[in-house]
């Protein structure tokens, strides 16, 4: 127990010492948080402060990012090691980490290693920054194209040389697997953004409140109906046609189809959205909407996303949703 109490004791000075690196590193002011904090339980507990925090270091790296990241290159073995000689959360080669280690909880014990979760964490935040920043100087001289995050990730997998060789991410089948695995993990790693104030009136009002009133319900795969939930859930557009019937007093019948809920209304372009517009969202390169929520204001949508989950809240501004083509009406 005294052996326990004393490495919690550890933690503690190390996350001050690391807030105390953040501050001189970022010329004196802690940066502001860029995305909620992880999701309450999901990740190991003993990682989560320290992922929250290396999570602010700059604006292309959340706490999400981190987790997901740490989750794919290890399982959140803190002693892993892979076939080629990657070692720990982050797993870092040798070579790498020579150049990037750092000492993240400032226990002085010899030189930084990557089995140390404190270190490899805030390493990891670290070349992440340098990675995104070399990739947005890439990118402004035309060197490379693609989403910021997701050139980062690939870079962070394959190596800056490869993305600068293909010019965007390589077609590499592993990172273009660890790029989407990362980027889709993400949302199920971020924290709820609760209170979403809603600017809206009438039906849009009564729309969120329906469709909020529902948070908490497990996805169904085609559950949902006028009436509300069927087999014990809803899906993606049982949700939306469900609040739409209850919010207009039955004269709003939507069809049970993401993509068929945006293809009547008024369509709405995707810098004017409102509280209660219905976007769906469509693959690149696909026709046909997979995925279909309502949004909230706030560069947030409430929604059902899959198997496995429940109504939540979601943070739009991801890389994932970025990525994905929308399509948004308005039936006010």
């Amino acid at each position: 127990m005294r052996a326990v109490i004393g490495w919690l004791v550890a933690l503690s000075v190390g996350l001050v010492l690391l807030l105390v690196v953040l501050v001189v590193t970022m010329g004196g002011q802690i940066p502001a948080r860029t995305a909620p904090p992880l999701r309450p339980g999901t990740v190991p507990a003993v990682y989560a402060a320290l992922v929250n925090t290396a999570g602010t270091l700059c604006p292309a790296v959340t706490p999400a990012l981190l987790a997901a990241q740490l989750e794919a290159e290890s399982g959140w073995n803190p002693r892993a090691v892979s076939r080629a000689g990657a070692q720990g959360l982050a797993q870092f080669m040798p070579a790498t980490w020579r150049r990037w280690g750092r000492d993240g909880d400032g226990d002085g014990d010899g030189p930084p290693s990557p089995f140390d979760p404190a270190d490899a964490i805030l390493s990891q935040a670290t070349y992440d920054c340098h990675l995104a920043s070399s990739m947005s100087a890439a990118k402004a001289r035309g060197a490379v194209t693609g989403d910021l995050v997701e050139l980062m990730l690939a870079a962070y997998n394959a190596g800056p040389g490869a993305v600068l060789a293909a010019k965007g991410i390589p077609r590499f089948e592993e990172t273009r697997d660890y790029v989407n695995k990362i980027t889709q993990r993400m949302e199920d790693l971020t924290a709820a953004v609760e209170h979403v104030p809603v600017v809206a009136r009438g039906f849009a009002t009564r729309f969120v409140e329906a469709a909020r009133g529902q948070t908490g319900v497990p996805y169904v795969w085609s559950g949902g109906s006028f009436r509300g939930p069927t087999r014990g859930g809803l899906d993606c557009s049982g949700l939306v046609l469900y609040a739409a019937y209850r919010a207009s007093g039955g004269s709003v019948k939507l069809p049970h189809s993401a993509d068929a809920q945006t293809r009547t209304g008024t369509p709405v372009p995707r810098d004017r959205l409102r509280p209660g517009d219905v976007i769906s969202f469509t693959s690149p390169g696909e026709a046909v909407a997979h995925h279909v929520g309502i949004y909230l204001g706030g560069g947030t949508m409430i929604h059902a996303p899959r198997s496995g989950t429940r109504v939540r809240t979601a943070d739009l501004t991801t890389s994932y949703w970025r990525s994905q083509q929308w399509r948004a009406v308005r039936y006010a």
